[in-house]
């Protein structure tokens, strides 16, 4: 479904007295982060919601020409009104989408109901370890090219390399060839916490237990960054045997997480 300059997927017709389910997917990405979760959250009877953030999938560039999240706010926005209206929703980002969901609610807090972030960055907590990703495009061939994306993946994405199967290096493969988005840089900084400082509702985290960007001690800073941040902040999940693509390497664990979050 087109909406402006995003392309929507959208799961479901509105139902009265539900309020729908939006899920954002993360940097490099497209709505397919989220394809193991789409047929349990159906089950619920929600309406879901999934974009093509600008810039990334089958959608066109931020309208203004912006690279970050922040130019994504007025097309979201855009396309909510025209599928959803006045009707909030709640709201699920996962990584750089976290980001982005977590600035789209303090700009438009009447517009979210409940805000839970997967795997977000821009905590202000970033640690000293170098996630060792390597470039691909300069690659002779589309053997070495996989080579280096299920590297990436290993390195970055998935906690267990063993879970890299040909669905998941295709879908991922397939994603960052259409990341037009190379400048992205807010994730480096404090932004989220600073948005969820200004969001009055609900906010859940979500996050693998062996999430790349947070070794170590990482989580638990990150539990204090969002208590410090939030003021409705309701805790932070952690999902035992996952990495940063949780609800892709662990579905059933986060299906749990998230669906009492939503409760």
């Amino acid at each position: 479904m087109a909406c402006g300059q995003m392309v929507w997927h959208v799961w479901g017709p509105a139902v009265p007295g539900q309020v729908p389910l939006v899920l954002l997917h993360g940097g490099s990405g497209s709505w397919t982060h989220w394809l193991r979760s789409i047929v349990p959250l159906q089950h619920t009877g929600r309406q879901l919601l999934l974009p093509d953030l600008p810039g990334f999938g089958d959608s066109d560039v931020p309208p203004d020409g912006g690279q970050d999240a922040d130019a994504m706010l007025a097309p979201l926005h855009s396309g909510l009104q025209a599928l959803v209206g006045a009707q909030p929703c709640d709201l699920v980002g996962f990584s750089f989408g976290g980001l982005l969901a977590g600035l789209y609610a303090a700009a438009q807090p009447q517009a979210v109901r409940r805000l839970v972030v997967v795997g977000a960055p821009g905590m202000g907590v970033v640690s000293s370890t170098r996630i060792p990703l390597r470039g691909w495009r300069h690659r002779p061939d589309a053997l070495a090219q996989q080579q280096v994306h299920r590297h990436n993946l290993a390195a970055l994405m998935l906690h267990d390399a063993a879970g890299i199967d040909a669905e998941t290096l295709a879908l991922h493969v397939h994603n960052v060839e259409r990341d037009r988005l190379p400048r992205r840089r807010l994730a480096a900084g404090a932004r989220l916490a600073c948005a969820l400082a200004r969001f009055p509702g609900p906010v859940h985290a979500i996050y693998g237990a062996h999430d790349a960007l947070y070794p170590g001690a990482g989580l638990q800073q990150l539990q204090a960054a969002f208590a410090a941040s939030a003021p409705q902040f309701r805790g932070l999940a952690c999902i035992a045997g996952a990495g940063h693509w949780v609800q892709h390497e662990q579905p059933a664990a986060f299906q749990a997480a998230l669906l009492q979050a939503l409760a």
